[in-house]
């Protein structure tokens, strides 16, 4: 269900994105990219973390 959401919402919101005014969709655009940058962020530092971790051990 989750992997057919993912395929779903991209058309679904491009869809959508065509009846907002410019500024919201770039609101959204740019949230979503620096969201996206923030996850990867935090995954490479939890990484970092968990592989010192587990060097100690």
């Amino acid at each position: 269900v989750q992997a057919r959401m993912m395929q779903l919402m991209p058309i679904i919101f491009s869809v959508m994105f065509v009846f907002f005014p410019s500024g919201l969709v770039l609101y959204w655009l740019v949230n979503n990219i620096l969201s996206i940058a923030q996850q990867w962020h935090v995954n490479k530092m939890l990484g970092k973390e968990q592989a010192a971790t587990s060097a100690k051990r």
